[in-house]
């Protein structure tokens, strides 16, 4: 049964003004104050028993001595998934933040630099995003170039604006008919694969060509060592996580204390574990949100994470914040959900 569901209507009202209340002051509630500020239509007296229902049944607690409740992880899951009423972004506030996502560049690790920074300042969180695997990437272009007499540069164009480049050692000068010719050879057989096929499959590809005298030595060295320099280039990853600025999360009083600030600060030095707590996220379309306790960690118990799947081709990655379980959820998603659309068609 969703938590929700055993709520009567008086208790998810009273709830809902909780939860603002809190998200707002980063004070507890206390009943006199949801009384004067949200309008439920009733009593001081009535809110103070519907709170302490509420309380028994694991919606809110007393912090310390206080006469207030704070909303629990099971609130916040019953707000995210049946209280909370989502506002879309206005167009002058949708056109704000593509101006400043673009504004660095189309490169797919400047996007996603600038949406993570973006989405930190809208949100006042931490603003994260994480990079796709380039194996999946499609090629779009080959560009072989000439920088000494025995190596040569690959450039690698591929999709979302990605650029890799790659020295390949040759025996010798390479004529410009043989770079011009294994080049539209390499563009006519590869354009349009991911780096992993073209790893697994150069060889194959690349067998049946009808080559000159003059390609066929550079064509050779591709037949004989391509997998391995494609290999190189997709084991190397688009910046894997980006975040935007922990300074804003510093400023929140969840991290007032020295252990919440100290476990913000282990959060952001240690990038493997955003890695992986995003790589666990769901890359398709629609939200991911995980609140405190779901996370199963308890070094992420003080936060939330927002995220949305953002797709360019073949490539997928995530986009979203990371927050205290306080945070103005519904601003945060719909931003979020904006964002990951936005980014999904710049790249493509």
């Amino acid at each position: 049964m969703a938590h929700g569901a055993e709520l009567s209507e008086r208790e998810r009202r009273v709830l809902e003004a909780v939860i603002q209340s809190y998200v707002a002051t980063a004070e507890p509630a206390g009943s006199r104050t949801l009384s004067r500020q949200f309008g439920l239509g009733i009593s001081p007296a009535t809110i103070r028993n519907t709170m302490s229902d509420l309380e028994d049944k694991g919606f809110l607690f007393h912090p310390h001595t206080s006469a207030g409740r704070i909303p629990t992880d099971k609130a916040y899951r019953t707000y995210v998934d049946s209280l909370m009423r989502i506002d879309p972004l206005t167009a002058p506030e949708q056109r704000q933040l593509e101006a400043e996502i673009t504004a660095g560049g189309s490169a797919i690790e400047t996007i996603l630099r600038r949406a993570a920074q973006s989405l930190g300042i809208l949100t006042q969180e931490l603003g994260v995003a994480l990079g796709p695997r380039l194996d999946r990437a499609a090629l779009r272009q080959v560009e072989l170039v000439r920088v000494s007499s025995d190596r040569l540069l690959m450039v690698l164009s591929l999709t979302g604006g990605a650029v890799r480049t790659i020295f390949v050692e040759v025996p010798g000068i390479i004529a410009d008919e043989a770079l011009i010719g294994v080049t539209i050879v390499l563009n006519e057989r590869l354009a349009g694969l991911t780096l992993a096929q073209v790893r697994t499959s150069l060889a194959a590809r690349l067998r049946d060509v009808q080559t000159t005298p003059e390609t066929a030595e550079l064509l050779n060295i591709f037949l004989q060592e391509g997998e391995q320099v494609f290999g190189r280039v997709s084991a190397e990853p688009i910046e894997t996580v980006v975040l935007g600025k922990a300074s804003l999360l510093a400023d929140q009083p969840e991290f007032a204390t020295g252990e919440r600030m100290r476990q913000l600060i282990e959060l952001t030095e240690t990038r493997q574990r955003i890695a992986t707590l995003l790589e666990e996220r769901p890359g398709g379309p629609g939200l991911s949100i995980t609140i405190g306790n779901e996370h199963g960690d308890p070094k992420l118990e003080p936060f939330t994470v927002v995220t949305a799947g953002y797709h360019a081709g073949s490539l997928s990655g995530v986009i979203g914040v990371i927050g205290p379980t306080r945070m103005p959820y519904e601003k945060v998603i719909s931003l979020v959900e904006h964002t990951s659309r936005l980014v999904s068609d710049l790249l493509c």
